[in-house]
């Protein structure tokens, strides 16, 4: 552990180093990186210097256990500096636990209906509407690519993203199948029906990240029936793109122009095909284990809403909350935490047995 936590420091003090040289105001992006490298290790950096400094008092402690006259002292200070070491010595192996490069970017959200009919739709908005107060709460901007309404309030489709850095790190755990169980307005009887919804959760990826070639896209435009549409009644602005290699599909009416619309969609299909091959890619390691939390497998069903016990359930760490409305209404902090806490250890858990 010494070692590890020594390079992390010297990599800071070297850090620290180029950021006092003068010549970097000459290179704005060098300093950029570095800035950034150095609030990275911030955190890691303080824990390492904490822990090298207990680590010492408690070896010097331990070494005055042979003065009959600093015993007792030394004994009392011990069993403390243990306590405090240990604890400090778990947080440390979450904060190396290797991070998904991904964390950093904004996300593309795509719902749509499963099973239920027009019950899935009106649940498949209320899970929208969910995702941008969340979004709001964290003063986060929403910009809807593509949506696609019945006009009674239920959702066919709906694509979004959420343009704030870290937002991926957040909601990657929301990928899957989404359950509501509940008694609709329009059952007279009072039984209780069960919709799905899926939910897919995608980093946004930058063009140099993913390459698209233009002869593998076929390009259709139609009149958009959203709000950026209205205006331009006459024109066909609205973008359906179709990636042929892979048979992905994204459409964009939601801004003015044609090609602000294609652009959206473009990001919608690197962010589809980027997922695509990091699956591929972990499936080829084995790093893709039964149960892991943030799969993004949309076969999979993490979370069941019960109206009637106001209850949310995730069956992946089978966490229950009994607040639902202040739930629908973007108060998931805490699922989300908890779903990070269990993905640290589930890393930290797979770290120790391939060691």
């Amino acid at each position: 552990m010494r070692g590890k936590l020594q390079e992390i420091l010297n990599r800071f003090a070297d850090i620290e180093r180029q950021l006092m040289n003068p010549d970097l105001a000459s290179n704005p992006a060098e300093l950029v990186r570095l800035g950034k490298a150095r609030a990275e290790l911030v955190e890691i950096t303080e824990a390492a210097q904490r822990y090298m400094k207990l680590s010492d008092e408690l070896s010097d402690a331990q070494a005055m256990l042979a003065d009959p006259e600093m015993r007792e002292m030394a004994e009392a200070e011990i069993p403390a500096l243990k306590a405090e070491l240990e604890a400090l010595e778990r947080s440390i192996k979450i904060m190396l636990v290797p991070r998904d490069p991904a964390d950093d970017k904004p996300v593309i959200i795509e719902i749509r209906p499963a099973a239920g009919g027009d019950e899935a739709g009106l649940f498949a908005s209320e899970l929208f509407r969910m995702y941008v107060r969340y979004a709001e709460r964290r003063k986060w901007r929403t910009e809807i690519i593509d949506e696609d309404t019945d006009g009674l309030g239920a959702i066919k489709a709906v694509t979004f993203k959420i343009d704030a850095p870290g937002a991926y790190a957040q909601l990657k755990y929301e990928s899957g199948v989404h359950r509501v169980q509940r008694v609709p307005a329009t059952e007279s009887g009072g039984r209780t029906h069960t919709s799905t919804v899926t939910v897919a959760v995608l980093p946004e990826v930058e063009t140099v990240d993913i390459e698209i070639k233009d002869d593998d896209l076929e390009v259709s435009t139609f009149r958009s029936s959203s709000a950026g549409g209205q205006h331009m009644q006459k024109n066909e602005t609205a973008i359906r793109i179709i990636h042929k290699p892979s048979g992905i599909v994204a459409t964009c009416q939601d801004e003015r122009s044609q090609q602000q619309n294609r652009l959206k969609a473009l990001s919608v299909i690197r962010a589809k095909l980027f997922q695509a091959e990091q699956e591929r890619i972990a499936q080829e390691r084995g790093d893709i284990r039964r149960g892991q939390i943030g799969s993004g497998d949309r076969s999979e069903k993490i979370r069941t809403y019960n109206f009637n016990q106001s209850r949310i359930t995730d069956h992946r760490i089978g966490k229950d909350v009994f607040n639902l409305s202040a739930y629908l209404d973007g108060d998931l902090q805490d699922m989300i935490d908890s779903l990070a806490q269990e993905e640290q250890i589930r890393k930290l858990a797979d770290g120790s047995d391939e060691s």
